[in-house]
């Protein structure tokens, strides 16, 4: 599905980001960069997570290697963790579910105005949302309370991610097999 290919610039920054933040963020927004122009370039817009991982790591990257490059590398992960959630529940408040730009490429255009389509949505938006919080959370008690290792807080965070995507990959095509049936 064409939704993980817009997470590729958080997960090469969760991937990298043990080994250095600044390398991690640049590589991040080079990614979200080329999928941005690519996404562009095949169907002339530009996807609400595709912006968000663009401007998020552009400016982390730049805060970070300019203003505070101290800043702990849990902190600059539960920021992206957060923004990342807050993109979620906000597509959601304003009745357009980032995961639907998304399964419109997933899914046939007749299908687009059922209620299934739309209910798939929230919760693809919804799924994400959880582990978006769930790794913002993981890495507030590391930066901030020190309960968490390093190495749990990314272990919880992939954990969160894996499910995510497994989810994500799965249910489309579940939901378009009943619709079938």
């Amino acid at each position: 599905m064409g939704i993980l290919l817009g997470f590729v610039p958080f997960i090469i920054f969760a991937l990298l980001s043990g080994i250095s933040v600044s390398l991690a963020l640049w590589l991040a927004f080079a990614a979200a960069f080329a999928i941005g122009i690519r996404d562009f370039l095949h169907a002339k817009m530009i996807r609400m997570l595709d912006i968000t991982c663009l401007m998020l790591f552009a400016m982390l990257a730049l805060y970070t290697g300019f203003i505070q490059p101290s800043l702990p590398v849990q902190a600059v992960r539960m920021i992206a963790d957060t923004v990342l959630l807050l993109l979620a529940l906000v597509s959601m408040a304003r009745k357009m579910p980032f995961t639907e730009q998304y399964m419109r490429d997933a899914m046939p255009e007749g299908f687009w105005d059922t209620p299934q389509f739309s209910r798939a949505s929230y919760l693809l938006s919804a799924v994400w949302a959880a582990a978006f919080l769930v790794m913002g959370v993981a890495d507030g008690l590391t930066t901030f309370a020190h309960h968490l290792s390093f190495s749990l807080d990314v272990a919880i965070g992939l954990a969160a991610l894996a499910l995510a995507i497994g989810f994500t990959v799965r249910y489309p095509s579940r939901l378009l097999a009943a619709q079938q049936a």
